[in-house]
């Protein structure tokens, strides 16, 4: 068991210098501490702490309001999960993030709906972080566990869903107000915290909006005529359908660059030399999906994406979360108190679709996951920090 150090989730410290204003001046200038110590605490980054200098912090952190003494030291750690479900367990508010759509009749002004294959992905989610992933039941909670040190069986304490629009269910302006809404208020909530989208850009703008934040773009601005596919900001594309909604994208579009176009539809991601593959073929009996996260120990903070090119890609993710969750796990990538999963899934089923697949949860297929090469993320992480 290893244990993170919260001070950056206590005082609400976040990386954006524009929202940080004197925190590690106001902290050294309390304790007497180093900066460059006081920075390495708040990024989770420090192998031990001296007594003294743990008593000068939670001495800071009483006057100025952030904890109450019988909260410290223990509220200044916090247990690492050590598997895929538990890294969404140990998080105090889980909420959860579908794109709506809606009847367009005239006597259904007011009916809206849930895409049943996100519905399928939302309903496993519930359960694995429930019962982690049905080990629950194996594990037994400490006699006299002491749940500020995470010695009870971990579980989120509040619930929360969110409805977005997804494209084209309502005016531009309304599914980006809305989406921008839901972020917002998540990012100013308090406390230990995860947000998880699920689906694509195509139907959740909030998932836009999570990618554009990890990798310091714009989100809903079309990056299709990039001079390379290189100068992309994200490390894997989606090339849409002709029947889908062509929204403008930061992670998805027609064009990879201007250098490639005319492309077959899918999911395409960059390699560790810097070429970019297509990941999976034209076979009717393949699916592709994709799950990825940003986890920040040290604030209590992890956002995720995940969800199919197609709805039977997105409930065979669902299955493959319930069967082999351990398949997205390690995080691939870390750096500056980062923690970053990107995985892509294959699946190959033994038949072509049959028009009675679309009410099957329980079909079976070859899964095969990939990471993201390690090279692709720490080239744009580098680079957003370089900007």
């Amino acid at each position: 068991m290893q244990y993170s150090f919260r001070l950056a989730e206590l005082l609400g410290h976040v990386p954006d210098p524009r929202k940080r204003p004197g925190t590690i001046k106001a902290i050294v200038e309390y304790t007497g501490l180093d900066r460059h110590q006081v920075a390495a605490l708040l990024k989770n980054e420090v192998k031990y702490i001296p007594l003294k200098a743990l008593s000068r912090l939670c001495d800071f952190l009483i006057e100025h309001g952030h904890a109450s003494a019988e909260q410290l030291p223990g509220a200044l750690f916090a247990v690492e999960p050590e598997n895929f479900w538990e890294l969404l367990a140990r998080r105090r508010r889980l909420e959860m993030c579908v794109g709506v759509r809606k009847d367009n009749s005239e006597d259904s002004s007011e009916v809206s709906f849930v895409v049943a294959a996100d519905s399928v992905l939302l309903g496993e989610l519930l359960n694995g972080v429930t019962t982690l992933g049905g080990t629950a039941k194996l594990k037994k909670t400490v006699p006299g566990a002491n749940p500020l040190m995470g010695d009870t069986l971990p579980h989120p304490e509040h619930l929360k869903q969110s409805l977005v629009w997804s494209p084209g269910q309502a005016t531009d302006q309304e599914v980006l107000r809305r989406a921008k809404s839901v972020y917002n208020d998540f990012s100013e909530s308090k406390g230990d915290k995860a947000l998880v989208g699920i689906g694509s850009t195509k139907s959740n703008p909030v998932v836009e909006i999570v990618l554009s934040k990890s990798f310091n773009c714009d989100p809903f601005v079309s990056q299709d005529d990039v001079e390379d596919a290189s100068d992309r900001s994200i490390p894997f594309f989606m090339r849409y359908r002709g029947h889908d909604p062509h929204s403008p994208s930061c992670v998805a579009g027609l064009n990879l660059s201007k250098k490639d176009q005319d492309m077959e539809p899918g999911l395409y991601h960059e390699t560790a030399d810097g070429s970019w593959t297509r990941f999976g073929s034209n076979n009717p009996k393949e699916e592709v999906a994709f799950v990825f996260y940003l986890h920040r120990e040290s604030q209590g903070r992890l956002e995720m994406v995940l969800g199919g090119f197609s709805g039977r890609a997105t409930r065979l993710l669902a299955r493959a979360l319930a069967t082999r969750a351990e398949d997205f796990w390690p995080p691939i990538y870390q750096m500056q108190g980062m923690q970053v999963g990107g995985f892509m899934a294959k699946f190959t089923l033994p038949s072509a679709k049959k028009e009675a697949d679309i009410l099957r949860t329980d079909l079976v297929a070859t899964t095969e996951v990939t990471p993201l090469p390690v090279e692709t993320l720490a080239r744009r992480f580098e680079r957003g920090i370089k900007k």
